[in-house]
């Protein structure tokens, strides 16, 4: 029983490795946004009083921007490859509302009543077939070393 536990939170970890990403890049949006945002306006000293910008302080924004953007580009990458793979994953299971259930709560997002609701089910069956996913769902030993 616990090896089948442990087996199912290791597969969980790796379903949700495309929210991490998705996640991520939001968080690397939302800086990128804050470093455009620190750029347009004005900074002030310690006296309060309004500086504006020397030729060293528009480098320094332009360094981070970039860094900030070839992050972004990265994380986009990786997130494109994860989604192949655990799509690719879900569409190799046998049984069509299984495959429903686990792309909706790993790749949608979803919450398990929208997921009853999407599917017409009550929350009670999508456990149980979120159950029976988990245990025909097939992971490699390369992605459970990759998720840990």
């Amino acid at each position: 029983m616990q090896s089948a536990k442990k087996e199912n939170e290791q597969k969980k970890q790796y379903l949700n490795g495309y929210r991490r990403h998705v996640q991520r890049i939001r968080r690397i949006e939302a800086e990128i946004e804050e470093i455009r945002q620190m750029k347009l306006y004005p900074s002030e000293g310690n006296d309060g009083m309004p500086r504006g910008s020397s030729q060293g302080d528009l480098s320094d924004f332009a360094a981070k921007l970039t860094e900030k953007e070839e992050e972004l580009y990265r994380e986009g990458v990786e997130q494109v490859k994860i989604y192949r793979d655990i799509d690719w994953k879900i569409s190799q299971l046998e049984n069509e509302n299984e495959r429903d259930v686990l792309f909706y709560r790993y790749i949608k997002a979803k919450s398990w009543w929208e997921i009853a609701e999407l599917m017409s089910f009550s929350e009670r069956q999508i456990y149980r077939i979120h159950g029976q996913a988990l245990a025909h769902f097939q992971l490699s030993q390369k992605d459970v070393s990759e998720c840990q």
